[in-house]
């Protein structure tokens, strides 16, 4: 008696290429975590473990090894103790998911919040890939059609110039003046290059600009976070860091007007929990980002977030991008991440003493 689980890969195949300054994917391979009870098997929890090629720490060719290892030490009801989850973040981001999966019923519940069960939206950035900068132009009047306050840009892999062009192009629009822009440079500047862009990018009045130049120049990075005339995030900055004296490390030295989150490559919700108790001591804004996730890892992300309540915009649009995905968890109004109640959930799923986050 005890617990067992079981790993099933997909491929998940993108509608058209997720381009950033880094290069283009058009596929993507995860792996679901089901975990149940042998004493009541048809109830499971299912979580996502997916390494992003080429960002995250367990992009490495023993994965899918480690994975099975893991499967079989709850097999075996052996402790996962043992299990270097600081080197497979992601693998920590599934469990973490299929556990909690498991403890509400196996419903895709994974927080007992009012997001949970339909009753709170959250507010999100559309997103705009790379492509040429007129099909980039007619997403971003897409997303002002649909109703988006917070845009954010793919930027650093095309002519500089007309990005900025672009940048221009939608603070020009009809009511562009009052969109929330923010543009995601991949690490695609260098630290010769950076502040000159950044003046550049001063007068289009940006929100913010995440990880302008690539992660592990600290010193660098530091200096433009204090001379930066656009407030500056870390994202892939974060990767790599295991422990919360690191973090604080981290934040002190580089002194970033915000920290982007991504569960899934730094290693689930209770690591998400230290960055954020770091951050918030040292004054530095944050919010949380999906990355490239399915429509499970997308579901366990967005319930996390609206643990928070959050006001500020997060980037939980990513559950769209595929043609194969699971199905949805989530749909999206008026700029806002809906849990997808297709899906239909219960109130009574939510226990009495939930914290009330509807607004």
């Amino acid at each position: 008696m005890g617990l067992q689980a079981a790993i099933e890969a997909h491929q998940l195949k993108f509608k058209k290429p997720a381009t950033t300054s880094r290069g283009a994917l058009t596929e993507r391979t995860i792996y679901l975590l089901s975990i149940w009870n042998s004493a009541n098997p048809q109830i499971k929890g299912i979580g996502e473990c997916a390494p992003l090629k080429g960002l995250s720490i367990d992009d490495v060719p023993e994965y899918e090894s480690m994975l099975q290892k893991l499967v079989n030490q709850i097999n075996k009801n052996k402790a996962t103790e043992d299990f270097n989850f600081d080197l497979f973040p992601s693998i920590k981001f599934g469990l973490e998911t299929a556990l909690l999966d498991l403890k509400y019923g196996g419903k895709k519940i994974i927080y007992q919040n009012f997001y949970a069960i339909g009753r709170q939206g959250l507010p999100i950035n559309g997103l705009v890939w790379m492509d040429t900068i007129e099909a980039m132009k007619d997403e971003v009047l897409e997303k002002i059609e649909k109703g988006f306050e917070c845009i954010k840009l793919k930027i650093g892999a095309l002519d500089f110039e007309k990005e900025c062009g672009l940048l221009q192009f939608i603070r020009e629009q009809k009511g562009g003046d009052k969109l929330i822009l923010r543009v995601d440079a991949n690490g695609a500047f260098t630290p010769e290059n950076a502040m000159e862009k950044l003046e550049a990018l001063k007068s289009f009045n940006l929100h913010s600009i995440e990880q302008p130049i690539k992660k592990g120049q600290l010193k660098a990075m530091a200096l433009l976070c204090d001379q930066s005339p656009v407030p500056i995030a870390l994202d892939e900055e974060l990767i790599g860091y295991t422990n919360e004296e690191d973090f604080r490390q981290l934040l002190s030295k580089v002194k970033p007007q915000y920290i982007v989150l991504k569960p899934n490559l730094v290693g689930g919700f209770v690591q998400c929990e230290k960055w954020i108790k770091v951050a918030e001591e040292l004054g530095i804004q944050w919010w949380v980002t999906s990355a490239l996730e399915g429509n499970i890892g997308l579901n366990a992300i967005a319930q996390y977030t609206a643990n928070f309540n959050p006001k500020v915009h997060q980037g939980l649009g990513t559950g769209h991008l595929y043609v194969n995905n699971m199905p949805p968890y989530t749909n999206i109004e008026n700029g806002y991440l809906w849990r997808d109640m297709g899906n239909e959930v219960s109130d009574d799923l939510v226990s009495p003493d939930a914290q009330n986050i509807a607004g």
